[in-house]
């Protein structure tokens, strides 16, 4: 058995109150709960409330006592205690909750949450203590997130002391009245003591952050837990609807990579004749059709990005490159102007509810660097917001990655000149006419901020998990080419870390047999 140390064993303090004294309090503090949660329908922040521990019954009552003692119609319940569901399952971890945020005004209410399945993965799959670092990482980038968007992120992880949770394990195992609160799959992970042990007070110590505190509460006496985060709650929420908006501290900057222009570095004069154009385009669409099929049927998916100044040619270049793709298992997502839902929410929250599932493609004709490009040239973004965002996408497409998807990154890159021969071509050409806007017009007003915030952006999100693919697009045909040349070659590189990784387990099964066998 292991001894409860650092923060669960600070919470082991054997606090308890008694019946009478619990029902004394509850009146007064579902008013204040009530009210609180009535306020909060006309704020512009959401709470998120996560409830977690090594405790499942205790979590699975504090659940419902919190809906009974607040207005269930305005909490926005997600319980992920036991295994995900397949369409949870096809995602990333923390995918699976993005797509499940409350909107601004509302209560998330989160029994489990991503650390339950995290830890679930993790133990599944043997992750190394390397790996679990990983997610702790990733957990409290996403938390951090939250908070900086506005939103109230309260964290309370139920504790039993190994002793007590073993007797309890043992008495639910010999009581079928009480088995049901144990599903087989808790039983399958609390079993596991020693190992899962490290890992809990890890992976809780490692998410124990300034802007998301854990709340570590005994839940032994089942009064005292359940009456102390119902105060705790109840407080926290009269605090934020009582604070004054204040402007948040903006975060250090970050130096670009370049002490020059990189979109200047591109060579505009790149270009392919007609009869090289022709010949190559339909080489390189047959080979990637092949190498697209065999991805789909291995479960990879790919996430491709384009973005680049106005009339750039991204709309020609998704074409040719999804023509080559299986037809049925590709997307393209043209992002706009965000709507007033998806305004209510943080601004990855559109993009993280439309990441494909495995072995399926997604192309994305502009994307979340809107945030850095678009809204901070126009104003969009606070200044805050936008500085933050770096790091933010980073995050984002390392978890993409991280998942086994292919992410390319384009930026199309046309001078001045080009730009506006192309603008007095589509006001002539009846099909092209619906392309050109006076929002183009405008925005070529503002050349030099574009490209500055483009420069920042490319250099500060330029990753070796999804690096930028800087294209010369002043001719056409040679920018689409480079798009699917370099499509293809990130599609086969991926595609032989899969066949390797798959050669190195059967050598590993292989030997694991024949060791067997001698023994």
């Amino acid at each position: 058995m292991n001894e409860s140390s650092g923060l669960f064993a600070a919470a082991e303090i054997g606090n308890a109150i008694s019946k009478d004294e619990f029902d004394k309090q509850i009146e007064a503090l579902r008013v204040d709960l009530l009210n609180a949660q009535f306020d909060l329908r006309s704020q512009n922040f959401s709470v998120v409330l996560l409830i977690a521990g090594d405790d499942r019954p205790g979590a699975v009552n504090l659940f419902r006592t919190l809906h009974d003692w607040m207005d269930a119609r305005y909490l926005q319940n997600h319980i992920t205690f036991g295994k995900d569901h397949s369409e949870d399952a096809e995602r990333p971890v923390l995918g699976r909750y993005w797509r499940r945020l409350p909107t601004d005004g509302q209560i998330g209410v989160f029994l489990g949450g991503w650390p339950t399945s995290f830890l679930r993965v993790g133990l599944q799959e043997g992750w190394s203590k390397a790996q679990f670092e990983r997610a702790a990482e990733h957990i409290s980038r996403f938390e951090q997130q939250l908070v900086d968007d506005g939103a109230l992120v309260l964290k309370y992880w139920l504790h039993l002391p190994d002793d007590i949770l073993q007797k309890r394990l043992k008495a639910a195992d010999q009581d079928p009245e009480k088995h049901w609160d144990f599903a087989q799959h808790d039983w399958e992970l609390l079993q596991q003591s020693d190992e899962l042990f490290l890992q809990i007070e890890a992976l809780v110590r490692r998410t124990h952050t300034l802007a998301a505190p854990w709340s570590i509460i005994e839940s032994t006496d089942q009064y005292y837990a359940t009456l102390t985060v119902g105060r705790h709650i109840a407080d926290a929420l009269a605090a934020r609807l009582a604070q004054p908006e204040r402007a948040p501290s903006l975060p250090p900057p970050v130096p670009s990579l370049s002490p020059q222009s990189l979109l200047g570095q591109i060579d505009l004069s790149a270009s392919a004749d007609r009869d090289t154009y022709s010949s190559e385009l339909q080489s390189l669409q047959s080979n990637l059709n092949q190498l697209a099929h065999r991805a789909q049927q291995a479960g990879i998916s790919c996430v491709f990005v384009f973005e680049g100044v106005d009339a750039a040619g991204k709309g020609g270049a998704i074409r040719r490159l999804v023509r080559a793709l299986p037809v049925e298992y590709v997307r393209v997502i043209a992002i706009g102007a965000p709507n007033e839902a998806e305004k209510a929410h943080h601004y990855l929250w559109r993009f993280w509810t439309r990441i494909p599932k495995p072995g399926h493609d997604v192309v994305f004709d502009r994307s979340w660097y809107g945030r850095v490009l678009v809204e901070r040239v126009e104003g969009f973004a606070t200044e805050f917001e936008w500085s933050r965002a770096y790091e933010e996408i980073n995050d984002f497409e390392e978890n993409l990655h991280d998942a086994g998807m292919v992410v390319c990154k384009f930026w199309l890159q046309i001078d001045a000149d080009e730009q506006l021969k192309r603008f007095e071509a589509r006001a002539l050409t009846p099909y092209k006419k619906y392309k050109l806007t006076d929002d183009d017009y405008r925005n070529r007003e503002k050349w030099d901020e574009y490209q500055l915030a483009a420069d920042d952006m490319v250099a500060r999100t330029n990753t070796p998990y999804a690096p930028w693919h800087l294209v010369a697009a002043n001719d056409k045909r040679h920018a689409r080419l480079q798009v699917l040349q370099t499509v293809t070659a990130a599609l086969q590189d991926r595609l032989d870390e899969v066949d390797t990784a798959n050669d190195d387990e059967g050598v590993s099964k292989s030997g694991k047999k024949q060791k067997n066998s001698k023994t």
